[in-house]
């Protein structure tokens, strides 16, 4: 017997009482976006779980597709059949017998939600038990470490049956926690940052600083490759492209050499608020982590961060390096992190940047000179890009990019 539907579970979702529709709404877009290369499927929503029906479409390719949505904590292909006892023991024996290799073990897991089934829990482990052991020569019960666990779930519309849980990505959809602008560099920490906001139901706009003739046009493409990857969570991004050389030049200019990493993080800081003021976000997100370069340490947080109220989330503060990178990896975004292009971030970099820098220095520093009409021009002048991934959209979401 083939599966002819993937259950989804909810997971944090079933805790979200009232608003919980709102929650269901933003993961069936998603799930319906990831599944959009198979045409056949149906998505039935419900409050406390959701139900892909394959329609012959492969059960294990849906399953990949899913595995990686923010939402579902876990899955299983699954069997529907009526109540009638007969029937679910023709289901329950060709589900085991399709996973059955000779010595395994198995057990039945049941749950007996519509309570006017005529079997209770225990009735229903001893019947379906008893009809496997009988028609699979050489099998036997494990109940603490089976090899195959087949669950047989009474519901008051129908029975499911499933022989698998597989573990979803866990969290929030995306899109159910907010907007905020999420600063793209070029490097490892910051789409890994992205991609663990996204991961808490945050919808994301990123940001970059582009500063030409100094970074090149293949620094810009790496960037627009790391957003393409992103988008692929919720099917599209918005990329704002900040020119960022004059600013960067006078910086260079006006300010003492050591503090000049400071001031440029403060302006682009100051950049980006404007730009999520633009766009009705309600937090930035950076890749810092605690200590890694000059500019993110505590000390240099304190100074760079005066320049607005707005929320800073830094999902990798505390992270190791190497945890960061193991996560890069998982994401495909290392090898486009590592592609030896420069951006803004590392050309001008001094020999020794302050890393204990003073709020009053650089206040001081950055009051002899007006940097207010080239940060302005360098917002007025941002070009928004709307970056989508290489999959074709369903006609539904291609008016909503």
């Amino acid at each position: 017997m083939e599966y002819d539907r993937i259950l989804i579970r909810y997971g944090e979702i079933s805790t979200k009482g009232r608003n919980r529709n709102k929650f269901v709404d933003k993961l069936r877009r998603s799930v319906r976006f990831a599944l959009a290369p198979f045409p056949k499927i149906k998505i039935l929503a419900e409050r406390d779980r959701m139900y892909v029906l394959l329609n012959g479409e492969n059960h294990q390719e849906v399953l990949e597709e899913l595995k990686g949505i923010f939402g579902i904590q876990s899955l299983s292909p699954a069997v529907k059949v009526e109540k009638n006892i007969e029937e679910m023991k023709e289901a329950a024996l060709m589900l085991v017998q399709g996973r059955y290799d000779e010595g395994n073990t198995f057990k039945i897991t049941a749950k007996r939600s519509d309570k006017t089934f005529e079997l209770d829990t225990d009735g229903i482990n001893h019947t379906f038990g008893a009809h496997i052991l009988q028609n699979i020569p050489g099998i036997k019960v494990d109940v603490k470490n089976p090899d195959i666990n087949l669950k047989i779930e009474v519901r008051p519309e129908a029975v499911y049956l499933s022989c698998e849980t597989i573990l979803g990505a866990g969290g929030l959809p995306v899109g159910s926690s907010g907007k905020a602008m999420l600063m793209l560099s070029g490097g490892i920490d910051s789409p890994v940052a992205g991609y663990l906001t996204m991961k808490r139901g945050v919808e994301l706009e990123a940001v970059h600083f582009f500063s030409p003739p100094f970074t090149s046009e293949r620094s810009k493409e790496k960037v627009i490759d790391l957003a393409k990857r992103l988008s692929e969570v919720f099917g599209s991004m918005k990329l704002h492209i900040v020119p960022f050389t004059a600013v960067q030049q006078a910086i260079r200019e006006q300010v003492p050499e050591n503090y000049s990493m400071t001031t440029t993080r403060r302006f682009m800081l100051r950049i980006t608020d404007e730009i999520r003021k633009k766009r009705e976000g309600l937090a930035i997100v950076t890749g810092e982590n605690l200590g890694q370069v000059a500019s993110q340490t505590l000390e240099s947080m304190y100074a760079i961060n005066e320049v607005t109220n707005t929320p800073i989330l830094r999902p990798l503060l505390t992270m190791d390096k190497n945890d960061i990178i193991k996560i890069a990896v998982e994401l495909d975004t290392y090898d486009i992190s590592i592609r030896p292009f420069e951006d803004c971030c590392t050309i001008f970099v001094p020999a020794s940047p302050k890393t204990k820098p003073k709020r009053e220095k650089v206040q001081h520093y950055e009051s002899f000179f007006d940097f207010e009409p080239l940060i302005q021009e360098a917002v007025d002048n941002t070009e928004m890009l709307t970056i989508k991934p290489d999959r074709k959209q369903p006609a539904e979401f291609q008016d909503l990019f």
